[in-house]
């Protein structure tokens, strides 16, 4: 009897350790991940504030540099790098945009050394039961906006994010399987390129 309580002691041990195995990412070990992606190549669902729909291909060089590639018929490019972000949207009729990398929440990720342990940099850090969710910002300037990231565990990805900006739009991309550690390019990240348009 003494052994049967024992088993049923460590088998109750053992469930009760099972959903504690499945818990939030931490924030040194999101930061490893996101320090040790140097190049990286992702194809992307975008969703826009007014739920329009978008595909494409997604390139970062970290850091700093990333490029948003969408699949015909849109031809948009978006391109950071040089300490800027261009967004070149032939449809529109309009001139190139142009904004400070610093400025957007992208810059989180993009940053030479990702540091989400930094004072009041993370505003949000949660697991849904499938995927750790972390919310951050600029510490120094929250008005910028703020990047919400979900990554899954074992091995650690990014999988998806959300960019609240300054003006309160929310803008969605969803990754599909990202590839890591390839020979990239530094052409495509180039926005001088993307605005004169001779890089599609």
């Amino acid at each position: 009897m003494l052994k049967r309580r024992h088993f049923l002691a460590a088998a109750a041990a053992l469930c009760a350790a099972g959903p504690a195995a499945a818990e939030k990412i931490s924030l040194p070990a999101l930061s490893a991940y996101l320090n040790g992606v140097k190049t990286a190549r992702a194809p992307f669902t975008q969703v826009s504030d007014d739920g329009s729909l978008a595909t494409g291909t997604l390139y970062l060089m970290r850091p700093g540099r990333a490029r948003f590639e969408y699949d015909p018929p849109n031809d948009a490019l978006m391109v950071a790098g040089a300490g800027a972000v261009v967004i070149v949207d032939p449809k529109s009729n309009q001139p190139a945009e142009s904004y400070p990398l610093d400025r957007t929440p992208l810059s989180i990720i993009l940053a030479p050394r990702v540091d989400l342990g930094r004072a009041n940099m993370v505003v949000g850090h949660s697991y849904d039961g499938t995927a750790t969710i972390v919310t951050a910002q600029d510490p120094e300037n929250p008005d910028y906006g703020r990047i919400e990231m979900m990554f899954t565990d074992d091995p650690i990805e990014l999988r998806k994010w959300v960019i609240h900006d300054s003006s309160g739009m929310a803008t969605t991309v969803i990754l599909g399987g990202m590839e890591t550690g390839m020979s990239l390019s530094s052409g495509l990240f180039s926005t001088s390129r993307a605005r004169s348009g001779s890089n599609r």
